[in-house]
């Protein structure tokens, strides 16, 4: 019937985890009938070796990013169950078949081995494991926030260099963020896990001393009697709700001490343990001696020196077996290699749209390591010329070329030189706006995108020439602005079909009237692509695709001509050509 509805659990899971939130407040204050509550045991039971599992089936903490919040709910629902338990031990002396079996399987008629075997497992968890996991989360969540500037500046050089997507990049940034809130939330959440030992222990001595005292005096017992009573039922009510929180905590542990790696734990562990079939063969050894010392359990030491030494063979066995493999797929890949047909050469024409080469003296300015912003800066060229040109310039390729001088740079369209300079990675360059000498001890040079008279100057001379009003600007700024206004002369060259599309694609995702009426009905893409080239070479921006393919739609019907269609464009553009060529208070 829910199915005939369409119903499903899966997709409503958020409401049943809500509902179950709300029933775990509602355990503290309504009282449980037994049979219930031994439900509600069994489930906190399950839901804790479900969670054990799942850490050492996850690759990566985001796989499980909402641990944090689970150990919060787990423990209250402990604590919750603790309530109704504690209600029902001293209200009725009983806490159902789950309690009731844990107590006598663990006690065994002995309630001090049971008290001790009880507080072990509490100090095993609070004192080892949920302290050094939480000590753990602190200084991976310190590290994580360390490494994130270095880690997104690899993101922003890889998608420079175009070896990810911008797609990519986006998701690698919010996982960088996730993992850090996670190590940051499991910080924070290892103290309710401290507190929910402590809280145990609390409840298990209320629970025997009140249990004692209200056997003896409201349900007529002795003070034996009622002893044995509530100590049993204590006793298993402590174990029953700190076993599925010792789970919870290993499950914690494994967890945040888990390293990067594609592998589960699993997979981990069954791969490094036997990556070394000597330490095997020699832990063999070492257990064999210690069988034969007077008093030792021979048999068992011999039966694990016989199993150990039998593993190391075994392993021993199968590394040369995938060593002679490897071998022989390696000499089969050579012989299909030399077979193979003749390589594709196709790959090794191509040629990149935009590429700047440096000098080797000049890779540190593009090295992150030591320091260097070079690939920052360059990424944010192709968002200003989108601003104020309205082009869409692809990924910049920064490359080292052995080939040219140490402190030259060489900037390439589609292969060609178009733009080269030398610059001084430690030093500044200065420049009078005036155009008047400049009065400061340096080494001439030409500023490269101006071409006006500047120095070189060391970085202590920074500060006197900036006092004289000179313009002081570092490498990085030279070369980034000598590629920008490249850019800004050449884009009519940048501007091909593919990079037509996909303005016009943009476009029609919020004006999808203007170009359908366009294109293909009226003009092609190859058409408006030879008009868009003409508005650059006169600097005229493009940014206003809207009334530029509005204009080419209600004169593409008179006429073919590019150069009369660019005329219409240009007129209207009027507006944005003649605020372009005004300043602030409207001088020409």
């Amino acid at each position: 019937m829910l199915k005939d509805k369409g119903f499903s659990i899966k997709n409503n899971l958020d409401i049943i985890v809500a509902f179950g939130v709300i029933l775990i407040v509602l355990m503290i204050i309504i009282p449980l009938p037994p049979g219930i509550l031994d439900i509600f045991f069994a489930i906190n039971i399950s839901i804790s070796i479900v969670i054990m599992l799942l850490t050492m089936f996850t690759t990566n903490v985001l796989q499980l990013s909402v641990f944090p919040t689970l150990l919060l709910v787990t423990t209250l629902f402990r604590l919750a169950l603790n309530v109704s338990s504690t209600r029902l031990i001293l209200g009725q002396a009983d806490a159902g078949k789950i309690v009731q079996a844990f107590g006598e399987f663990v006690i065994g008629g002995n309630y001090f081995v049971g008290i001790i075997i009880f507080l072990i497992i509490v100090i095993i968890q609070f004192l080892v494991i949920t302290s050094g996991a939480g000590r753990v989360s602190e200084v991976s969540a310190r590290f994580t926030l360390d490494a994130m500037p270095g880690k997104q500046m690899s993101i922003d050089a890889d998608l420079n260099a175009g070896m990810i997507t911008e797609e990519d990049a986006r998701k690698k940034r919010l996982d960088l963020q996730r993992e850090a809130d996670f190590y940051g939330a499991m910080d924070g959440a290892s103290k309710f896990v401290k507190g929910d030992a402590i809280a145990g222990i609390i409840i298990t001595i209320i629970n025997i001393l009140g249990g004692i005292v209200i056997g003896a005096v409201m349900m007529d017992m002795s003070i034996g009697e009622s002893a044995a009573k509530f100590t049993q039922l204590t006793i298993g009510d402590g174990l029953v709700s700190q076993l599925p929180a010792l789970l919870i905590s290993t499950a914690s542990g494994i967890l945040v001490t888990r390293s990067g790696s594609d592998d589960n734990f699993g997979a981990q562990v069954s791969s490094q343990l036997t990556a070394f079939p000597v330490v095997i063969a020699i832990a063999s050894l070492v257990l064999f001696i210690l069988g034969i010392i007077p008093g030792m359990p021979t048999l068992v030491f011999f039966a694990l020196s016989a199993a150990s030494g039998t593993s190391a063979y075994l392993m021993y066995k199968d590394e040369k077996q995938q060593a002679k493999q490897k071998i022989e797929i390696e000499e089969k890949e050579i012989v299909e290699s030399e077979s193979r047909e003749p390589e594709n050469v196709m790959n090794l024409i191509s040629v990149e749209p935009l590429e700047v080469e440096i000098g080797y003296g000049l890779i540190p300015m593009a090295d992150e390591s030591s320091g260097g912003d070079l690939l920052q800066r360059i990424s944010s060229v192709r968002r200003q010329c989108a601003i104020e040109m309205g082009i869409v310039v692809q990924p910049i390729r920064i490359r080292d070329n052995l080939q040219i001088r140490n402190n030259e740079y060489v900037i390439k369209i589609r292969g060609t030189v178009i733009a080269r300079a030398d610059i001084m990675p430690s030093m500044f360059l200065c420049m009078n706006p005036s155009g008047e000498d400049i009065n400061i001890q340096g080494i001439k040079t030409i500023e490269p995108t101006f071409g006006i008279e500047a120095l070189w100057i060391n970085k202590d001379q920074r500060e006197d020439a900036e006092i004289k009003g000179l313009t002081v600007v570092d490498p990085t700024t030279v070369m980034v602005t000598h590629l920008t206004e490249t850019i800004k002369a050449h884009s009519y060259e940048l501007l091909g079909r593919q990079e037509t599309k996909v303005i016009l694609d943009s476009v029609k995702e919020k004006y999808p009237t203007v170009v359908e009426e366009l294109v293909p009905d009226l003009m092609t893409i190859g058409e408006i692509q030879k008009v868009l080239p003409c508005l650059l070479k006169e600097k005229v921006s493009i940014k206003d695709m809207v009334t530029i393919l509005e204009c080419l739609a209600d004169n593409s019907r008179n006429t073919k001509d590019i150069e009369m269609l660019t005329e219409y464009v240009r007129f209207s553009l009027s507006r944005t050509i003649c605020n372009d060529l005004v300043d602030e208070i409207g001088r020409a």
